[in-house]
């Protein structure tokens, strides 16, 4: 094997496809990334740990095809250090030299037969525009779990229904839902699935920024996957097994009390009162006609409070968070104003957009909290 490729190009997607490689793999030729070279100028470079796999394609100038297997971190590492030259990659007996300008890197092989079929990518289930796909997984994995005790809750739960596509995630203090529209394969397409949080945002992340993202679901068909594209690259990843909770029922159906206040100012106001609140110490929200005051601390420790204008429609009322959980629903909305909807000051309360201090709010993005019970 023999080819000559662009320094940046290589050491990107070397980057790219080692990201997921384990960081204990239970083989040793999981570390590795498998570099593929053919005669039509193309360099295929794949990564697998059983559950999450990623492949990349890019152009070189390839003299002689062949297939080779090294070890991922290493070779990401030494590619981001080369300078900014041509890079010749060349297969000599077990070993593979890396020549750059004046640097030469020789690196061992892993037995490339060792190495375990990729699993194929889905048939095509939609499109999605990557943008918006990076946006709503942003905004919903903020509620997922990362107790790995709690499987099912590390996942998201993605409901697809023709053109709507429906994202929930939950980690039992919060919960998230968002709802965005994609180009499904077909008009009557209906299917649900649940997706590692982690995998669903690293795909969006790094696939989203290419322009639209193709997505395949497999399911019911002895190895439930899902699998992304778009750009030259691609990445599967197996689902989550079990049955995920009945969480939409949480959602409540009226809610007589709400306030509305801008989302940036209450963020920042809640980000300096919760200066002095202790591990676990909630902070308090009172809100009353006009106006909401935050405060945290209370007795012998350090106090801090703050008064925001607010919209108060229905009784007065007073709430408290976690400060983390709190900030974490202000930063996923994306509306100039919070609406934060009521039913009683130990019930779950849901956070949504407005556009104005005076309207209506956005359902695309709903965001629901359990508030800390409080004394007095």
């Amino acid at each position: 094997m023999r080819f000559r490729v662009e320094r940046d190009v290589l050491a990107e997607a070397v980057t790219w496809t080692a990201r997921s490689l384990p960081t204990r793999p239970p083989v040793p030729v999981l570390a590795g990334v498998r570099i593929e070279a053919d005669t039509t100028g193309t360099i295929g470079l794949s990564s697998f740990d059983y559950e999450v796999s990623a492949r990349s394609h890019i152009p070189a100038d390839v003299s002689e095809p062949g297939t080779v297997l090294v070890s991922g971190r290493l070779l990401a590492e030494i590619a981001r250090a080369l300078p900014a030259k041509p890079v010749d990659v060349v297969l000599e007996g077990t070993k593979v030299t890396l020549t750059c300008g004046a640097s030469r890197f020789t690196l061992l092989t892993m037995p490339v037969d060792d190495y375990p079929a990729l699993p194929q990518l889905p048939a095509t289930s939609g499109t999605v525009d990557g943008d918006e796909l990076i946006k709503a997984v942003t905004q919903v994995s903020v509620a997922a779990s990362r107790d790995d005790t709690l499987p099912l809750l590390t996942g998201v739960r993605v409901e697809i229904e023709g053109e709507k596509v429906t994202l929930l995630a939950t980690d039992r203090y919060r919960l998230a839902l968002r709802e965005l529209t994609w180009k499904p394969a077909s008009p009557d397409l209906s299917t649900v699935a649940l997706v590692r949080a982690r995998t669903l945002t690293d795909a969006a992340k790094s696939l989203g920024t290419a322009g639209s993202v193709t997505v395949g679901l497999s399911t019911g068909a002895g190895v439930d996957l899902i699998g992304f594209e778009s750009g030259g690259r691609q990445t599967t990843s197996l689902l989550v097994d079990g049955d995920y909770p009945a969480v939409r029922r949480l959602f409540p159906d009226e809610t007589p009390i709400h306030a509305v206040v801008a989302t940036q100012a209450l963020a920042d106001a809640a980000k300096r009162v919760a200066l002095v609140a202790e591990r676990n110490t909630p902070i308090r929200l009172a809100f009353s006609e006009g106006q909401v005051v935050l405060d945290a601390g209370q007795g012998d420790d350090a106090q801090a409070s703050e008064a925001l204008e607010a919209h108060l429609v229905g009784d007065d009322i007073t709430v408290a968070f976690n400060p983390g959980f709190l900030l974490d629903g202000l930063g996923a909305l994306s509306a100039p104003f919070v609406r934060l909807s009521f039913t009683h000051p130990n019930k779950p309360v849901e956070f949504t957009g407005q556009g104005s201090l005076e309207g209506e709010d956005s359902r695309e993005y709903r965001y629901l909290l359990v508030p800390i019970r409080f004394a007095g």
